[in-house]
This record gives structure tokens, sequence and C-alpha cells, in this order.
């Protein structure tokens, strides 16, 4: 029995550092107060939300209050809680008893009932006392946490990094500067009885049609005396309903989950002894019904039941159960396609199929992390479904997330790259071999393993983050620090892949060299016209695992975190609030560039966001599709990144700290799409009456089929200019060049071109690009006529999950194309997830989008936003 102490009232008080050690003054022998009351706290928590309840600081996520948030981070913090020996129905004192912290940040001394029980240091590794024999009628728990330790954010010098803290609360390009301290993860009481089961090791395996589900792990025995010996029972319920893939409608937070009643076949059982209090075996699963990652198939999870039991007087007696989920599939890593000399493999093959990486890197959904509820896991999960995404990044200089997001990542069929906790620095990146660093991070990784191992999700661990042995040059296995985690990950797990870092090299960042460019990332901003579409459309990366395109956020998010006086089109440079909220980033010369002078006011500040946005999703696409083309040459993406955990005015991410989508997010879910056509180009300008000559593409990622593609030319007006058509075979998950369009360049100052992939009259994927004729400032044209996009109808329903749907029917009442027509929500109670959103949209062309609201359960500085029922959701309208 676990007994979860989160719900006790527990209180948190300030104090200076090693005041309450001291206790009283030396010079008046007076009890030394602290630098706050006792104040309520929340656990799993953070220091600085429980302040800002208090009303002790302001939002830190508002304008430039983080600045003044800083010195909550060098006092100590003292916790407290009390419980009583007869709790949630279990009579302590009379029981085998263990108090196990999940996670403490950073730290702490414990002390129970005024003994000083136990000191650790150290995030990531949990760590038990036992109390047995020592529950009193009434019982008190102190947590000191004695401040934090002085790490470095994004510049510093990785050779020189002494803890296991999530560095990006130091500071990074993406985040301020605001340390988490307090109790992140659950404080339980274990209570297990007569015997219990450890170290448990699930995995599977599939070949020659059979499953197979590896068993081990470890059983105690705490009875004085054992009569007989003990046995292990693993128990296999086959699963009774389909998890599927299809991400049309969003599922539910856990709907994915397979059910625990038997389906079509019994369950499969095997009882083998417990021999030196170890048991290692494997269930054979004839026909076995497989789990696929998202878009690939459906997610069939298996319910496993590991029993300790013993044999008494002929009768079976249980001494401890567990319950996990598995699945079956076979998962490896195999080598690319015309790969370049001494690269390591690339290739996901899931079931002996190929799987074209389609991934987001994630970055901790919050800087108060202990805040962050399974429902805020759950929309970030969901957003990744209806994107089309396979795989996210866990990032190294992020966190070893909770439980709630690998079980929904296994429900949902997102695999994970799990990054250990190490990131690049700038001034040095080479991974810290002191010794008392790899002894730390040693025991980090070891319980990380043994955590994370037992998920189907879990595809492939890393050492970090942009580690290198010098500029441009990543580290390899001869490191010390990285030789330590390979022995890690094939001791405790040994059935996973292990990449040194991310890149991989042999070169960091993204190059036009030819033949240096195996795992790379790079890079993270529009590289100008022509040069972006030059620099990607001839990479020969074998794979590209993080690389991006900064935007501004959307006026509704930008207006609950800028003052009113910062509410304008700005340079980072030229405004604190903006530069404080992204100053490595910011698009507004790009934009002016690209479209023309957009004037600082606040009128402008919705039509500089729409132009912000549109450049971060056309250079997305383009990355996306010029990796995709080249598949099985290329084996995947990732993009930096899918969210932020403080609200940017500008930045890489492809959903904000609110939940709100960028436009980028649905050109991502496009070309993540299963059939997906796109167009090969090096430019966006033309000139006047030359001949152009075009390829166009089509990537599969399911079965072959025979299709067509129609190719539209037209003009701001909408006027269509050429049609053409070309007939193809599509072999099965593949990318091929499907043909070559040719024309003349209009006599307009812009031109649109639209691929439509059709097979039996039905369009199975569309892409608009638009081009220009003017050299500089590309885009300006768009504004000399008008266009307007209206809400024609909308059509709201309840989904079969229960959530609010509504179908939304744009039309174009304007005289010219608008770009990026898209629906939003007015309020801030729901998230909103779309079928299809921010399309082109021509004068007189109508286009239904179909989304559902997902109702907000956020922790933290977002708590305010929460679903409560009292608001009625009332649809946007936006375009460019």
């Amino acid at each position: 029995m676990n007994i979860s102490l989160s719900g006790l009232h527990w209180e948190v008080k300030g104090y200076w550092p090693y005041v309450p050690e001291k206790e009283k003054s030396m010079e008046t022998g007076q009890t030394l107060h602290g630098v706050t009351d006792w104040l309520p706290a929340k656990v799993p928590g953070g220091v600085h939300y429980d302040l800002f309840r208090a009303g002790l600081i302001e939002n830190p996520y508002y304008g430039k209050n983080s600045l003044h948030c800083e010195w909550a981070e060098n006092r100590w913090w003292m916790y407290r809680a009390g419980f009583p020996s007869v709790f949630n129905g279990c009579d302590l004192a009379k029981e085998r008893v263990r108090l196990t912290f999940e996670g403490v940040d950073y730290e702490a001394s414990i002390f129970f009932n005024d003994q000083l029980c136990a000191e650790h240091k150290g995030m990531y590794e949990p760590f038990s006392i036992d109390l047995t024999g020592r529950i009193r009628e009434e019982n008190k728990l102190v947590v000191l946490l004695k401040g934090i330790p002085q790490e470095m954010g994004q510049i510093g010098y990785t050779s020189r990094t002494f803890t296991q803290k999530s560095r990006f609360n130091y500071k990074w390009d993406f985040s301020t500067r605001l340390v988490n301290i307090g109790i992140w993860k659950d404080v339980v009481l274990e209570v297990p009885g007569q015997a219990e089961l450890s170290d448990l090791h699930l995995d599977t395996g599939y070949y020659e049609e059979t499953g197979r589900i590896y068993v081990s792990g470890q059983g105690q025995d705490y009875r004085n005396c054992r009569e007989t010996p003990l046995w292990v029972r693993i128990t296999a319920e086959d699963p009774g309903t389909r998890c599927s893939g299809d991400a049309e409608l969003i599922r539910e937070q856990g709907a994915g989950t397979a059910g625990r009643t038997a389906g079509k076949r019994d369950g499969i059982s095997r009882t083998v002894p417990l021999c030196d209090g170890r048991f290692d075996t494997v269930l054979l699963v004839e026909d076995p019904l497989l789990w696929y990652p998202n878009g690939a198939g459906p997610q069939y999870l298996y319910r496993i039941r590991i029993e300790l039991l013993e044999e008494k007087d002929g009768r079976e007696n249980v001494l401890y159960q567990t319950e996990r989920n598995t699945d079956i599939r076979s998962l490896k890593m195999v080598h690319n396609e015309k790969e370049h000399e001494n690269a390591l493999p690339y290739t996901f093959e899931v079931n002996g199929r190929k799987l074209y990486i389609k991934g987001v890197n994630m970055t901790p959904l919050d800087h108060i992390y202990g805040n962050v509820t399974k429902e805020q896991y759950g929309y970030m999960v969901s957003a990744m479904v209806n994107a089309g995404v396979n795989l996210v990044r866990v990032w190294g200089g992020g966190l070893i997330e909770k439980e709630e997001f690998y079980d929904l990542c296994d429900e949902n069929g997102i695999l994970i790259w799990q990054e250990f906790i190490q990131s690049s620095s700038g001034i040095d990146n080479k991974p810290s071999e002191q010794e008392e660093f790899l002894e730390l991070l040693k025991k980090t990784a070891e319980c990380a393993v043994r955590e994370k191992r037992n998920h189907v999700s879990l595809a492939v661990y890393s050492g970090g983050n942009e580690l290198m042995k010098a500029p441009d040059r990543p580290c390899g296995m001869e490191n010390k620090n990285i030789a330590m985690l390979e022995e890690i990950v094939r001791r405790l797990d040994g059935r996973r892949a292990f990449l040194p870092t991310s890149a991989s090299g042999p070169r960091e960042f993204v190059t036009s060299e030819k033949g240096v460019s195996h795992d790379v990332h790079g890079s993270w901003r529009y590289e100008g016209n022509p040069g972006h579409y030059v620099l990607y459309g001839e990479s020969d990366s074998l794979f590209h695992s993080e690389f991006g395109m900064d935007a501004a956020s959307c006026e509704k998010s930008l207006k609950k975190f800028l003052p009113r006086a910062s509410l304008h089109p700005t340079p980072m440079s030229q405004d604190p609030c903006w530069q404080h909220h992204g100053e490595w980033w910011g698009t507004y010369f790009r934009d002016c560039e690209m479209f023309g002078s957009i004037e600082k006011t606040p009128e402008n500040l919705g039509l500089f966001t729409r132009c912000s946005q549109y450049m971060q999703g056309e250079g997305l696409r383009f990355i996306l599709e010029a990796d995709r083309r080249r598949a099985w040459q290329n084996s995947g993406t990732i993009i930096w990144q899918l969210n932020e955990p403080w609200p940017n005015a500008s930045c890489t991410n492809l959903v904000d700290y609110y939940g709100e989508t960028k436009t980028a997010y649905y050109q991502v879910k496009r070309a993540y799409e299963e059939r997906h056509v796109s167009l090969d180009y090096r430019t966006l300008t033309y000139k006047k009456g030359e001949n152009f000559c075009l390829p166009f593409y089509v990537s599969n990622s399911g079965e072959a089929f025979s299709g067509k593609v129609r190719i539209l030319v037209r003009s701001l007006s909408g006027k269509v200019i050429s049609e053409d058509s070309r007939r193809a075979e599509i072999p099965e998950n593949r990318s091929i060049q499907a043909g070559i369009t040719e024309g003349t360049v209009p006599e307009e100052a812009l031109f649109f071109v639209t691929l439509y992939l059709e097979e039996e009259g039905r369009t199975l994927s569309e892409n608009t690009y638009m081009f220009g004729t003017r050299e500089k400032e590309v885009f300006a044209p768009l504004f000399k006529n008008t266009g307007r996009a209206e809400l024609k109808s909308e059509k709201w329903e309840t989904c079969r999950d229960g959530r609010q749907c509504v179908k939304a029917t744009l039309t174009n009442t304007g005289d010219r194309a608008v770009l990026d027509a898209g629906i939003a929500l007015a309020g801030n109670q729901y998230y909103l997830l779309g079928s299809d959103n921010d399309r082109v949209l021509f004068p007189g062309e109508e286009r239904t989008f179909s989304f559902v609201l997902i109702p907000k359960k956020s922790g933290g500085f977002s708590e305010s936003e929460n679903y409560d029922g009292s608001e009625v959701p009332k649809l946007t309208v936006h375009w460019l």
C-alpha cells in the first residue's frame, strides 16, 4: 500500500541561510525568526508559487517581475506537515513503513518527530527513510531545503558543471532565471506488508510472429520465518480494446489505454521460483496484438500482473502483487541508405518496418515544474498526436519528466528520445569528468534507466545535449563521461540504443559541406532568401535532431504578460520587456524585410504577429519537406521546439506557454501527414516572364497507391494562370519525385502554386506556396489590396469523448488571397486543437475546420485560466 502525503496540510517558511541550524542568536539568546511567516504550501510544487499565492511576490511571468523574485532562490525553506498513526485506514504503528521522497529540489535535510533522519542532494534520485517502530500517535515531518546550488545557465562551462539540477532554470534562450526550489514530486508512505517486489524490468520483442514479454525483478520477504519457497507468477491479459492511432479527434487523456478485461483470447500466465531473491523469465505470445507509434498503427497495451506468492497446506497465498502496462513490439535502429562513412545507425525500425521520424523537442512545461498537472502533460501529448508527431526528444537541459508523461506517451504512441541531464554551455561544451559530478550523474542515470525502461514509448537514450570535444565536433563513446552512461544503459536496460549526444556528429551543425552531416543540429533562424532554401534543399544530413524557426507569440498571449506600453511591434533591443521575454529571438527586421516596413504602433501588433508566424511556418515547412524528400538517406526530423516553460514574446516554439498554437503548428501538421505532396524550390523570387521548372514530390508513410498530382498557379486575386496534372505510382513507405511543373512567371507581383494529391477523386494532401517577383520586400504587395476572412457558420456539438467540438466555416469576402486564415478562441478556459487551420484562402473560397475544445486544468501561475464552466467559448477569426 502506498499513501500519498500530497493531501496533507503543508506549510513552508523562509529563512536566511544557516539560520534554521543555529536557531538562536549567539549574542542575545533570542530565537531567530524567518524571512516569512508560515505559509500554505503545495506539495508537489515550488516555493515561488506559494509566495505568489501568499502575496509576497508578484506574478514573475508578467513584465520584468521575475527580476524581483530572485531573492527566493537564495533563502533556505522549511516545509512541515503532520499526520496521525491511523492514516487512510491503516494503523502505521503496527506496520513496516517507509517514507519515500520521489523528488526533492535540490539539497535537503529530513526531520521526523524532531530527529534528523536523512540528508539528500539531487533532483532525480528518490530516497527512502525507514519509519518502522518510529510512528507516534501524532507525527511531525519537516523538510529543510538549503537554497540552490550556483549552477550555470545556457552560457558557461559544461566541463565545470557540478550538479544534476535542471539548468534551463538558470536562464536559457527560451526562459528567464527563475530557479525552482521545493518538493517537486510526491511524498509517499510505503507500507509493503509481508513482502514486496522491486527493481522490476519489463521489456518486449517481436520475432517470427511471436511476441516476447521479458520480466525480471527482485523479491523481498519481511516475515521473520519463511517456511516455504516463494514463487513469482506473471500474467499478461490480452488487450480487449483497440487504441486508435487516428488523430482526427483528439483523444481524452488516458483514453488510449487498452481495457484490462481479456479480449478475444485468454491471458498468458507463467510461474517461476524466486532464486536468491531474484526472478527472470519470458512470456511467449503467439500472434500478438502489436503496439505501433502514432500514425503507424494502433497502440495495444497488455496489462501485466506480477504476484509474489507461496504455497502452504495446499493453498496459494499471495503476499504481494503489482500491475503494469506493457506492449509487444520490436524496436531497433538500422543504418541509413546512402549513408556517410563511419555513420551511426539513425533509422528507426518498428515491428520490422522503417519509421520516418516526425519529431518534436520538448522543454519542461513550466519553470515551477512541481505544479505541472497530468492534464497539462495530456494536452501536450494530444497536441503531438494531432500534429502527426511520432517521437519526442526529452532534452538534456531540462528534466527527466514525471511518470505521468511517459504513461501518456505509452498510451498514445509517442516514442521517446531520453537524454540524461547534461547540456552544452557555449564557452566550452565538454561533459564534466570531475569525480564528484560523475558519481552524481551515475546515480541519476541509474535511477532514470530503472524507472523509464519499463515504458514501451522509450526508444533511445542520449548522453546529453550538444556535448562536444571541440567546437562543432560532438563527443563520442571514447569520452569517460559518455562511456559511463553507455555502460549504465547496457547493464540496466540492454535492449535499447544509446547515442553519445545529440547531435552525434561528426559535425555538430548543419553545413553545406558534403559527407559530414550525420545527425546534425541547426539552424534556429530563417537563413534568408535564397540562402534558406539552398542550405536545406541541398543538405545531405542523415538525421536532423534539432532545428527551429522563431516567431512572435499571438496577440492574445502577448497581452497576458506584456505591459500595455510594450504592446506594439518592436525589435527586441528597443523594448526591455520584449527583451526580457525572448532576448535571443525577435523577428522584426526579418519580417520588415519580407513584408515591408511595419510601423511600431499598437494597431499593428496583430499584423506583426501574423507576419512573424507566417515566416516561421514557411521556414519550418521547407526544412521538413526537404529532409523528408530524401527518405531513407535522411531518416527523420525533430523540431526545436514544441513548447516553452514561460511566456516568450518571440521564440522557436509551436505552442506557447498558454497553450495557443502558432501558425507553424499547422504547417508542421501538414508536413507530417501520412501522404504529403511538396514543391521543391530554391528561391521565393522570380523575374516576370521567366520560365520556371519546379520538381514536386510525394512522401508516403503508408501503403503504395496510385494517385494524381494536380497543380494550380493562381494570382493574388485568385485568377487561375495555369493548371496541370500528373499521374504517379507512389511506392510504400517512400518519397519520390512525382514530376516537374513548368511554366512562365506571370506578370504579377505575387503568385501562388497549389499542389493537390488525389486518389480516386479524394484529396489526400494540399499545399500552397507563395512566390513574388520583387527582389526586396517580396510580400509587400499583399497589402495593396484588401483580403478578409469571415466566419460564415459554426456548428457546435458534443464529441464522442464528451467534450465540445465545433465545425467552423470561413470564407474570403475580399479581393485578394489571405494567408493563414484560421480560428482561435477569445477566452482562456480551453485549449483548441483542430483537424486543420491557418490556410491560404482565395477570394470567394470557403473552408471548414473541425476543432475539439479541451478544458484547461493547469497548475502554477496559469491556474487562473482553469476551466470552471463559467466561460461560453467564442470563436475569433484571424488572417494575414
